[in-house]
């Protein structure tokens, strides 16, 4: 207790205490008048969404769950040749697909961000004259290089900040989980297709900058049929597979191809995706859809506070690797003992 609070009390302090109190409702609702302004101005969230995959659901969840309770959101589906705007009752709790629980109307005055989900609401949204920083969400490295390729001036408009989430993790990440599995290899081979020479630039660069260096092995598929050929050369120069998320990764008879190959030889294979785990590889670096919804939320926040400043280009962000995914059969399988799931997860979430 300090000592004017021990000092003796006068008899008319009442009337003092009471003046000092109102004094102080007064300071504190004009503190509060001023404060909800702001509040309200940055809880504006659109989502664009134009697709119905489990995925994007799950990411809409997310968005609508992290939502300020005093703040508004509008799920705006984006159909063939239509836009739909789907607003839901305040007071009820909608299910992902069918619905938004929006506080109050839009005013022009609100700030706001538009959130979009996926390749077909990413191009919508482009197309949008809203000047409200955006973040384009849930997209692969080859989708946003084709959107790049398709609309770079409405990727670098000068009244506009844009924000790339990347639905993987960098190619930086996925090496150091392979590193981490298998420190002592370090011959790593890769089937790609002609489009994914972004992704194998970017893995070329993880490897040449990694702590002793990778051997980077890579062969080129053009189609199906080369696929056979292409593992028949990449295999015996390898001491480990890595499934790009790119065409290959994103089919399911190419994937089991590399798996096939890969368990044929006694060679793990690595991916970014549970599915390529539980059909047989080794491990992966994922993040879920509702961690990717969190993430982009956070991207929002730096792309509204960077404002325009001169600097039009979008910022761009891969998946941070959230968890690790290892299947424990083919880890025996193989003869590896490999560090635990949460062990592997915390070495890629450490600072390098």
């Amino acid at each position: 207790m300090s000592a004017a609070e021990n000092l003796p009390i006068p008899l008319f302090s009442g009337r003092v205490h009471c003046a000092v109190h109102a004094l102080l409702a007064c300071g504190l609702v004009l503190c509060f008048a001023a404060a909800a302004p702001r509040v309200a101005a940055a809880a504006t969230l659109t989502v664009l969404v134009g697709d119905d995959q489990a995925a994007s659901a799950e990411f809409v969840q997310q968005l609508r769950t992290d939502q300020s309770a005093a703040g508004k959101f509008e799920l705006v589906r984006i159909g063939p040749g239509a836009t739909t705007t789907e607003p839901a009752s305040a007071d009820t709790e909608p299910a992902a697909n069918t619905g938004v629980r929006t506080r109050s109307l839009r005013t022009a005055g609100d700030a706001g961000l538009t959130v979009a989900v996926g390749t077909a609401a990413a191009r919508a949204a482009l197309e949008r004259p809203s000047t409200e920083p955006l973040v384009l969400a849930m997209l692969s490295r080859l989708d946003y290089e084709t959107l790049k390729a398709a609309s770079p001036a409405a990727l670098r408009r000068g009244d506009r900040r844009v924000g790339v989430l990347l639905r993987d993790p960098a190619m930086a990440d996925q090496l150091a989980l392979v590193n981490a599995v298998l420190p002592q290899k370090r011959r790593l081979g890769v089937i790609a297709t002609p489009e994914s020479e972004p992704l194998v630039r970017e893995l070329q660069r993880a490897a040449q900058n990694a702590n002793p260096p990778w051997d980077l092995q890579v062969e080129i598929a053009p189609d199906a049929r080369s696929l056979a050929a292409a593992l028949r050369a990449l295999v015996p120069r390898s001491d480990a597979l890595m499934v790009l998320p790119d065409l290959i990764g994103d089919s399911q008879a190419a994937t089991l191809s590399v798996l096939h190959a890969g368990a044929g030889a006694g060679l793990p294979v690595f991916g970014a995706s549970e599915g390529l785990v539980r059909s047989g590889g080794l491990a992966a670096a994922v993040s879920t859809p509702g961690q990717l919804a969190q993430q982009a939320r956070q991207l929002g926040q730096k792309v509204a506070s960077a404002g325009s400043a001169g600097n039009s280009s979008p910022l761009v962000e891969a998946a941070t690797p959230a968890t690790v995914r290892i299947n424990a059969t083919v880890a025996r399988g193989l003869g590896l003992r490999p560090p635990e799931e949460r062990e592997l997860t915390e070495r890629l979430a450490a600072p390098r």
